[in-house]
């Protein structure tokens, strides 16, 4: 019988034979100009400026170790392409001599043309670094058409350049230089990979340079751009030094705004090695309260931005709040007790920079720190002098209890509207979605969320992972109502729509009201594939349209489920795609046999995996979607929604057109 199951396979062409030729062997640094979204985010123009922020990091790298004060930027504008950009510093510059591992190749050459090469990894040369994975300048000469680097040690000049990572020269003496010290690195990003018609942003280089001096006072920044780039926002020539670090830029984005203290809280903590190996490193923060702002928050480790923020973070929150509730019992304020951290940090103006040995981010982009001892660092170092700032001048601790406790009693009182209305929904017999929607009780201390799940296989999963206190569950029937493209009567008679609604209990359009949302978060929660992804779209979609404010406001996730499941023996990892189950069996697992399993849907993954990747707050990674506050913002993003989802095809059809060209082919083929 077997036999027979054989013979009716169909038979296989050889065209598409599969053997050992069909498989690749990307060398040296093929796989970055090949997959350059692994290492750099993409190819856009965030990606584009991540460049001169790897370069820039290696240089202030050597500031902070103490072998650099000084740093040169200069910015020239290079035709056809997206500039040309050199970057140096008067630190010990790059070795030179012969590489023990490599016979007849530089240790520059090295560092330049093979990745996770560096001299970050030991932690001999640089007690802290922002550089870790060792890839950073190696991408930046992968992605360059043209790459020079000039080395200054021992009073002699030594120089090399390369292209698309490559060697096009030997590693030459340049003459003598008996005042001058350290690495120069020059390059120009390469049209083939961001495209013709790529630039950098002056202003944006400009506030990049401008931000790396005040995180580190030791150091004096001088920048320079051509004068085709000099703009009233970008000026030909500028040096930068800060001897108050995070203080001065705090000072600089407050000025003239009244605050709730007088003074911001701001100061640094050294933690020098301990004799047993405890950690090393540095924490320096400034926060303010203006009395009326959105707040804004700035996250750094190792003089990297970390704009999704992370363990450091989590450290100055809990920092705050231990602190504040203290305050209060030492004053006999017992309702503090109710104080939360987003009472603490909400609208304040906030900048924490840390430095820690062998830090460990969410990806190569860097954009979250997840280092657990950061946040140990830095509620230690910041807990005690926020003490100190409260109780050393007592008028000025009682005017930041008062008003963060102003923002504890909104946020409680909207909480017990949300409520009232929600349990009031729940029992109305006007509610028609006794199968469907599987509410939470609202008897739990934590903020109450609703899932909007793909499915009923995944929805059954989700209310066996979910906290029957704070998650609720609303299962959905595949790709709802395109709104964007449908008629008012047509959404208004869409049951979907219509039991959404009602679950939500805030009104649409005109009449939505996001202080009557009945959930803190709202969370779509969709398969990790491409119909996932349009379901997701079209319920961004629903939202941006038909309840722009409960958008505005924070209110609406994204889930990130894993698409993989790795195991190697007793060890086990989640990957959300395949650039990250690359990483982790490059990293994690470290050339180990790997089993992997796909997940097809979350209705695959049993109640124990939902919850630990996707469900649970401790565990779980979100996205908030939102607008930006201004006019044009908003338009920008209302004019793109209704170019890729609006009623006129041929708006979609000029996008594929114009981004068929980055499609990859292998995708295509298969």
């Amino acid at each position: 019988m077997a036999d027979d199951l054989f013979d009716k396979l169909p038979a296989t062409s050889a065209s598409e034979s599969y053997d050992g030729s069909a498989i690749e062997v990307l060398e040296g640094l093929e796989p970055v100009r090949r997959r350059p979204g692994m290492y750099i985010g993409g190819t856009d123009e965030r990606a584009l400026h991540h460049l001169a922020a790897e370069v820039l990091d290696n240089a202030m790298d050597e500031a902070v170790a103490g072998h650099a004060n000084r740093i040169e930027v200069y910015l020239e504008d290079e035709p056809g392409s997206a500039g040309r950009l050199t970057i140096s510093d008067n630190g010990r510059g790059i070795p030179v001599d012969e590489h023990p591992k490599y016979p007849g190749k530089s240790a520059l050459e090295v560092i330049l043309t093979t990745l996770h090469s560096g001299g970050k990894f030991s932690g001999k040369a640089y007690a802290t670094s922002g550089g870790l994975h060792g890839v950073g300048v190696s991408v930046v000469n992968a992605l360059s058409s043209l790459t020079r680097v000039e080395v200054a040690r021992n009073k002699e000049l030594y120089a090399q350049e390369f292209s698309r990572g490559l060697p096009t020269t030997k590693l030459l003496k340049a003459g003598n230089v008996p005042n001058r010290r350290g690495t120069q690195v020059t390059f120009v990003p390469d049209t083939e990979i961001f495209g013709a018609d790529a630039k950098f942003k002056p202003a944006r280089l400009f506030r990049l340079v401008r931000s790396k001096a005040y995180l580190f006072a030791g150091v004096e920044i001088r920048w320079k751009c051509a004068p085709t780039l000099v703009s009233d926002d970008v000026p030909a020539e500028a040096v930068f030094q800060f001897p108050g670090g995070l203080a001065d830029h705090l000072a600089e984005q407050v000025s003239g705004r009244e605050c709730v203290t007088s003074v911001p809280f701001a100061g640094s903590q050294d933690f020098p090695a301990g004799p047993e190996g405890q950690e090393m490193g540095r924490v320096e923060w400034a926060i303010a309260w203006p009395l009326w702002s959105d707040g804004s928050y700035s996250w750094y480790c190792n003089t990297i931005p970390t704009p999704d923020g992370g363990t450091h973070e989590q450290g100055l929150r809990a920092a705050l709040t231990k602190g504040i509730r203290a305050f209060a019992d030492l004053i006999g304020q017992k309702k503090a007790k109710d104080i939360a951290p987003e009472d603490m940090i909400t609208g304040s103006e906030i900048m924490l920079s840390v430095f820690v040995r062998d830090p460990q981010f969410q990806s190569q982009t860097k954009d979250r720190l997840t280092s657990p001892e950061a946040a140990r660092m830095v509620e230690a170092a910041v807990r005690d002098h926020f003490d100190h700032f409260l109780t050393d001048n007592m008028e000025r601790g009682r005017a930041l209890l008062g008003a963060v406790m102003e923002r504890m009693d909104d946020r409680l009182r909207r909480k017990a509207e949300r409520e009232v209305k929600r349990k009031t929904a729940t029992n109305s017999r006007k509610l028609r979605l006794p199968g469907k929607l599987t509410d939470c009780t609202g008897e739990g201390s934590g903020e109450t969320e609703l899932f909007i799940v793909e499915g009923d296989s995944a929805g059954g999963s989700a209310k066996m992972a979910r906290d029957r206190k704070t998650q609720a569950i609303l299962p959905i029937r595949g790709k709802i109502l395109n709104v964007a493209s449908a008629s008012a009567d047509k959404i208004r008679a869409n049951q979907e729509i219509a039991d959404l609604a009602l679950a939500l209990g805030c009104g649409m359009r005109k009449d939505c009201n996001a202080d009557a949302l009945r959930y803190d978060r709202i969370i779509i929660m969709t398969d990790a594939d491409v119909d996932g992804a349009h379901i997701a779209t079209l319920l961004m979609t629903f939202f941006f349209q038909e309840m722009p404010d409960i958008v505005r406001r924070g209110h609406v996730y994204l889930a990130q489920p894993p698409l993989y499941r790795l195991t190697s023996g007793s060890t086990s990892a989640y990957a959300k795609d395949e650039a990250h189950r690359a990483e982790l069996e490059r990293t994690k697992f470290k050339g180990k046999k790997v089993d992997v399993g796909r997940f097809k849907g979350l209705g695959e993954m049993n109640p124990n995996q939902l919850r630990e990747t996707t469900m649970a707050p401790a565990t779980r990674s979100l996205i908030r979607i939102t607008l930006p506050p201004e006019y044009e913002g908003r338009a920008a993003v209302k004019d793109l929604v209704d170019r890729l989802m609006g009623r006129d095809p041929a708006q979609r059809f000029m996008f594929i057109q114009n981004r068929a060209g980055e499609l990859d082919p292998e995708l295509i083929d298969a």
